[in-house]
């Protein structure tokens, strides 16, 4: 086989169809959508009717609800605490609040808070202050002989 051997399988590939390019083509004119009616305009929203009977969308059963009053939380984990800690984005003698992560930009904004996540490994002495944390996050911490604190979430500005 060489390179100019190369070629798809016959029938692999298709041209598109140009339509409403002259009679000539065979798809000129109304360009294969008949005459007149709803299905010959542009902007036709019947895709999901049926022919009267009810669609399939509405048959099935609603499930689910969403909470109107929920909250959203920033969520980092402290392998990335600990990666800016070395780097010298973040000052680790000093405690690390949630205004401290967004100034050293590992957090665009705190939203309902700041959670902190267990994924990755910390060896620096860190003192957190954040809205919320998963029992593993708290643990790695005091495990590395620092503290992470849970402070209450506040609203969204």
């Amino acid at each position: 086989m060489k390179l100019h051997e190369l070629h798809d399988n016959p029938g692999a590939t298709k041209r598109k169809k140009r339509v409403g390019r002259g009679p000539g083509s065979g798809m000129g004119k109304t360009g294969g959508r008949g005459i007149k009616g709803q299905k010959s305009r542009s902007g036709v929203s019947i895709g999901g009717y049926e022919g009267g009977q009810m669609p399939l969308y509405q048959r099935l059963p609603k499930r689910g609800f969403n909470k109107p009053n929920r909250k959203s939380f920033a969520v980092i984990n402290l392998g990335l605490i600990q990666k800016f800690v070395e780097a010298g984005k973040i000052d680790a003698s000093a405690p690390i609040t949630e205004d401290a992560l967004v100034a050293s930009g590992l957090v665009r904004r705190k939203l309902d808070g700041i959670r902190v996540l267990a994924k990755g490994d910390v060896s620096a002495k860190l003192d957190i202050q954040v809205t919320g944390a998963s029992r593993a996050a708290i643990e790695a911490v005091e495990k590395a002989g620092g503290s992470l604190s849970v402070t209450t979430a506040q609203s969204a500005e």
